[in-house]
């Protein structure tokens, strides 16, 4: 198992701020894939949790 610390307490695989996805994306965000801070990538592993009514 992995630890790869998730901070995004609306994301499905999040449980007790650690990702449980068995697989990961984190993509550039930028145009020319440049990236020089986090801001500039995105994790596509997410989904958000389904909230109970």
């Amino acid at each position: 198992m992995s630890n790869i610390q998730c901070r995004v307490e609306e994301c499905h695989y999040n449980q007790n701020e650690l990702c449980q996805a068995s697989t990961i994306e984190v993509n550039a965000m930028v145009k020319d894939h440049m990236v020089s801070t986090t801001r500039d990538t995105s994790c596509e592993t997410f989904v958000p949790k389904v909230k109970m009514q």
